[in-house]
């Protein structure tokens, strides 16, 4: 069949993103026999304007539009990303009668009310390699596809339980300038390339929506494959990496040995992650800045231990502050996020968190008011409980917790304390 993919996101919250999940799935589908087609929006801005005469051109069977970003997560007036999708859905419809197939993290997280909202005719919720190949295959032998795991069709009252498959080698890594195409850097900006060596995550952190999309089930990567893999890109040209992994550092021992794989193999790269504050021994910062890391996102989310208790945090401010010596210690820049505002946020615990942040002496600091609230959350179902949100939103539409009486001081505190701080940013 003739597959064409999308990726929809053009936003650079933080910095711009090559589409590293659809290259994985058109790989997937292109090992299984499939003509497979991909249009990055964020590579080509002028792509939606001509989008109708590529599809055309193409002529596909399949249309697969990846969504990454449901909203820009800023509580004061957020941006609803959603709407340009709906452009790349109207395009596909006046321009072919191809079915449209939604895929993607952001997808992910809202499924069945995404789909209503962007009006395609189905999506894949979770990991598409294996799901998105199976349809592909029932539909092109015109078997039923109801069982296809992770679908969600509307019209046929499928909404089916996501794959959480634990042989993550099976997904093979897509090649590089053939399924992942380099971004043209603006000036002296640096494109990381997004890699992932584990998926999903255990810690059940009140707010995470990470469940919704990869599991609660760590799935590791062979060490060999990831290396392999890095080589190939660094050969390739790629020599920034990003590996998003929701947690580098659990299980301690797996990150410590691709680590040593990493020196083994002499890669001259470089690299960032994010790290747990929590199980952050000397042993693997060193190897990690000898392997080339060169940047932490240090997740301590707030400097009050009463608060990291309620976000279900398994880690101390003391933790945060060892973490963050460590990191200093061996050359490794680090980047630290607060959330403030989400249950039991006091005054007192706000400042308690402004001065532990501050007396680390990060290199930069991402300051968030207001926590964004995600379906199926400890944090969304306390909001119910408290009166914050009824029983029907679906949360789509952005909706962030603050506690009452706390917004209007809180950002009035937050802008106070920035301005004298310029690595300090929201």
């Amino acid at each position: 069949m003739k597959v064409l993919l999308i990726s929809a996101n053009t936003e650079k919250i933080n910095m711009a993103v090559l589409p590293v999940g659809m290259a994985f799935v058109a790989k997937a589908a292109e090992d299984a026999g499939h003509e497979v087609s991909q249009i990055n929006l964020m590579a080509e801005p002028v792509a939606l304007k001509s989008l109708a005469s590529r599809i055309r051109m193409i002529r596909p069977h399949i249309i697969g539009i990846s969504v990454r970003n449901i909203d820009d997560q800023v509580s004061l007036s957020p941006r609803f990303l959603l709407e340009p999708v709906t452009q790349v859905v109207a395009t596909c419809r006046q321009n072919t009668e191809s079915r449209i197939v939604l895929g993607g993290a952001g997808y992910s997280m809202f499924p069945d009310h995404a789909l209503a909202y962007l009006g395609a005719d189905m999506g894949i919720q979770g990991e598409g390699e294996y799901a998105f190949v199976m349809l592909l295959d029932k539909i092109q032998k015109g078997e039923d596809f109801s069982m296809v795991p992770g679908l969600h069709h509307a019209a046929r009252n499928i909404a089916n339980p996501p794959d959480i498959n634990p042989k993550l080698d099976r997904f093979l890594f897509p090649a590089p300038k053939r399924h992942l195409t380099p971004l043209e850097p603006v000036s002296d900006e640096i494109i990381w390339l997004p890699f992932q060596t584990r998926r999903g995550c255990p810690l059940n952190c009140s707010y995470c929506s990470t469940a919704l999309i990869e599991g609660t089930l760590t799935r590791k990567r062979s060490p060999k494959a990831v290396v392999d893999a890095l080589s190939r890109y660094e050969t390739a040209g790629f020599d920034h990496f990003f590996f998003v992994d929701n947690t580098f550092n659990l299980p301690q021992e797996y990150a410590i040995e691709l680590c040593d794989r990493v020196i083994e193999a002499g890669l001259s790269i470089s690299w960032r992650c994010i790290l747990y504050p929590g199980k952050v021994s000397e042993r693997l910062v060193a190897k990690m800045a000898e392997s080339g890391c060169v940047e932490v996102s240090l997740g301590m989310e707030s400097g009050s231990d009463s608060i990291l208790k309620k976000m279900n945090k398994r880690f101390l401010s003391k933790d945060g502050r060892h973490a963050s010596d460590l990191l200093k210690k061996y050359g490794i820049r680090r980047m630290g996020f607060l959330l403030l505002g989400g249950p039991g946020e006091t005054r007192q615990t706000v400042m308690e968190s402004l001065q532990f942040v501050d007396s680390l002496g990060l290199e930069m600091v991402k300051v968030t008011i207001g926590i964004r609230i995600y379906p199926e959350t400890d944090l969304a179902r306390h909001a119910k409980r408290v009166g914050k949100l009824s029983a029907a939103d679906n949360l789509l539409f952005p909706r962030f917790y603050i506690e009452d009486g706390m917004a209007s001081w809180l950002r009035k505190t937050a802008k106070a304390w920035m301005k004298d701080r310029p690595n300090w940013i929201h």
